[in-house]
């Protein structure tokens, strides 16, 4: 009996965190241009989606920030990781603290303040502020995950690396690195998740002429969701899906 429960339950999981992403996906091939009725299968949509260049740019520009934030944060957060992990200095726990309180603190307020910032130091809404505004909130996460991991390790490899006459970089690079590849690959793809659909930070950092994916979905669907958008979010779904499960393999072909 606990075995049927637990599979119900995760089952139950499962359908909830799913149904809602086929049920999109579906109504992507739908001939309706209304999502209340089914009228027939369609490539209509994807064929419309292809020839709106203002989403497909939007799309391109979330993309490029995205990546570019999810890089920059993972090099710096394993960075910062390590250096919590391995070396004592004065006021660790207190910057270790301040580390927690920017993911606890609303995104509201983080985006007022890089706002108020950006406007002291005269820089305009844009590219660069909202790049710089995802990596700033993306950093702590990243720093969180791989310091996670890098607890869990044994303290005599490392001291086995030095006494073989290992260098700080050789013992990164030949022992560290590879053990919190992992943790470093899930931070990347947690950091570009939440950098692709953010709202809230984006709203306060972009321009006129830098537009991202979240806010024109945002501004489109106040007037009913676009069978565009269906068409794109699926496409996304679909893609970001393949992403995980390649590197899901090479992680298990590493672990080998």
């Amino acid at each position: 009996m606990g075995k049927v429960t637990k599979s119900l339950t995760l089952l139950s999981v499962y359908l909830f965190l799913y149904v809602p992403l086929f049920i999109l996906i579906a109504y992507s091939f739908n001939e309706s241009k209304y999502q209340t009725s089914w009228k027939g299968f369609t490539f209509e949509w994807y064929i419309k989606l292809a020839s709106n260049s203002a989403l497909i740019q939007a799309a391109l520009n979330s993309l490029l920030v995205a990546v570019v934030s999810a890089s920059a944060a993972t090099v710096l957060g394993t960075m910062g990781a390590v250096t919590f992990h391995r070396y004592p200095f004065r006021g660790k726990k207190l910057l270790y603290g301040l580390t927690y309180s920017v993911i606890l603190m609303p995104e509201i307020v983080i985006g007022i303040s890089l706002l108020v910032l950006f406007i002291l130091i005269g820089a305009d809404p844009g590219f660069w502020p909202l790049l710089l505004s995802h990596i700033t909130f993306c950093l702590p996460f990243v720093i969180v995950t791989v310091l996670s991991r890098l607890k869990g390790f044994d303290p005599q490899i490392i001291e086995a690396s030095r006494d073989l006459g290992a260098s700080d970089f050789q013992t990164f690079r030949h022992v560290l690195l590879p053990m919190m590849f992992p943790a470093c690959m899930v931070g990347w793809l947690l950091r570009f998740t939440l950098s692709m659909d953010d709202v809230i930070i984006s709203f306060f950092m972009t321009g006129p002429k830098f537009d991202i994916l979240p806010l024109r979905v945002y501004s489109m669907v106040r007037l009913g969701v676009k069978p565009e958008v269906n068409a794109l979010c699926a496409i996304m779904f679909c893609s970001l899906l393949v992403v995980v499960l390649l590197t899901q393999h090479l992680l298990k072909e590493k672990k080998r």
